[in-house]
């Protein structure tokens, strides 16, 4: 009888229960639609953190470098040994990270042995800046109405001679290196790649010529695994290609090859840690903070706080304007059904007058009409779901990338760059030795997500939005007297 009389009315007032159940459908699209995009701003920073930071890696652990310390680099562009002016020329020079202080081997011991780490690895990251070019020639220059003679010329009409470098354009390039500890790859810069060619290091290769090379930097270069690549004149076969949202650096090596390159034997500059667990990760550093009490430590939720650019706006959007819309847009869609099932119960006063008038009770009538609405709910949560799922799937193809930037410690400044002012700490330029700020900039793709759980709460709350309504409904028509409602007329 319940479920005859339920289809026989919703068929009856079919137009009344599409409009109701549409009015539910959009407020649970706005919700599917706010709340997928919101999860998909999350996992984008969360890309941006793993790919800045190292996936499973909790804390990092560096030290600034004192003031003064460092200067800027110094290439020589006299000529050395055997070298003539005018020969072409090649200097190479690998650098530490500027602004960041060496920290023995055993600190990543110490860290390792703190209660609540789980494993703790160090990491030399470096820069190998190649040089090459034609040695300056040094040309006598008259002054006062003399003549120009060549090297070692005489100086006519009494003008006084000007040695002035005659220079050729000179071609820099620069690679960024890292240092990796092999025997543990889990942890670190190499651990939030993919490797898409090739292979990874063995743990047995502690100090072999081999390397991984990011995949950006080996299509530029042409590089393929197989073939070699040279770093501060010592050759490394490639035995990998690292794919990965935001590389870290162009080569990978390890790490005692790193050291080498650089002379920092035993050297780190970097301290990746893992807790054992994400509750210790505040006491964890707390207690590496009291090893090292000079030492930056960095956790994953203190870099978030440093991601500026356009995911960083979309995050705060999604985070407060997007919930507070989605609110309003569900009470918008609750409010409206419940008018809508108002309005129906007062167009049927004398049909549930008749009903009481032949024995109905009134929790059978507030259930009948907690039925229809329990059905309208359903309709309109699955609507809501369909619209919502084709909301998020706009945004996903429609949004642009976001950026995320997070300001890094750069090079120091010097008298010029490349082929127009020489490189940098080449003769002739104005070194300053201070440090020039540079920012490190991730681009993501936005993928609104939308997961089994969001689906189940959303039709959820089609069903809780109906079941208000009808409840009003309900409740209006439970109060009605048989002999009132029959003397209504419609």
């Amino acid at each position: 009888m319940f479920f005859t009389y339920l289809y026989r009315e919703l068929r009856r007032r079919h137009r009344q229960a599409i409009l109701t159940a549409l009015g539910l459908a959009l407020g649970v699209a706005l919700v599917v639609t706010v709340s997928a995009s919101a999860t998909g701003v999350r996992k984008a920073q969360d890309q941006v953190l793993h790919s800045l930071y190292g996936v499973g890696t909790d804390i990092t652990v560096t030290q600034s470098a004192q003031r003064g310390t460092g200067g800027p680099m110094q290439f020589g562009m006299n000529p050395q040994g055997s070298e003539q002016q005018g020969q072409r020329f090649s200097r190479d020079r690998i650098m530490t990270g500027f602004g960041q202080a060496l920290l023995s081997e055993q600190k990543v011991t110490s860290v390792t042995g703190l209660e609540g780490v789980s494993s703790a690895v160090g990491s030399l990251t470096a820069t190998a800046i190649h040089i090459s070019g034609k040695l300056p020639k040094i040309v006598t220059n008259g002054q006062g109405g003399g003549v120009t003679a060549g090297q070692g010329g005489s100086q006519a009409n009494g003008g006084q001679p000007n040695a002035q470098p005659s220079m050729a354009p000179i071609k820099m390039t620069q690679i960024s290196l890292s240092g990796i500890d092999v025997t543990d790859q889990t942890i670190g810069p190499l651990s939030s790649t993919t490797i898409s060619g090739g292979r990874t290091f063995k743990r047995t290769e502690t100090n072999a010529k081999v390397a991984v090379v990011d995949s950006g930097y080996a299509k530029q270069n042409s590089l393929a695994v197989g073939e070699t690549i040279t770093i501060g004149g010592t050759k490394y076969t490639v035995i990998g290609i690292a794919k990965s949202a935001s590389s870290t650096a162009n080569v990978y090596l390890p790490l005692k090859q790193v050291q080498a390159l650089t002379g920092d034997k035993g050297k780190v500059n970097q301290i990746y840690v893992r807790a054992s667990s994400a509750t210790q990760i505040a006491t964890v550093k707390k207690e590496i903070k009291t090893v090292l009490p000079s030492a930056t430590v960095t956790t994953a939720q203190d870099l978030a706080s440093q991601v500026s650019g356009s995911l960083s706006s979309a995050s705060k959007l999604a985070n407060q304007l997007g919930r507070w819309l989605a609110i309003a847009g569900l009470i918008a869609a609750i409010a409206v059904a419940s008018l809508l099932m108002l309005s129906a119960v007062g167009r049927r006063v004398r049909e549930f007058g008749t009903l009481k008038a032949i024995g109905w009770r009134s929790r059978r009538i507030v259930g009948q009409v907690l039925g229809e609405a329990t059905v309208m709910g359903i309709a309109g949560g699955i609507a809501g779901v369909i619209l919502g799922f084709v909301g998020t799937q706009a945004i996903s193809r429609l949004s642009p990338s976001l950026q995320a930037t997070v300001g890094r410690l750069g090079f120091p400044t010097s008298g010029g760059t490349g082929a127009a002012g020489g490189p940098p700490g080449a003769s002739g330029g104005s070194p300053s030795g201070t440090f020039a700020s540079l920012t490190h900039t991730v681009t993501v793709t936005l993928h609104a997500a939308v997961s089994p759980q969001l689906l189940a709460l959303a039709i959820g709350l089609a069903i809780a939005g109906a079941l208000i309504a009808g409840a009003l409904g309900g409740w209006r028509a439970a109060r009605l007297s048989p002999a009132d409602a029959l003397r209504r007329v419609d």
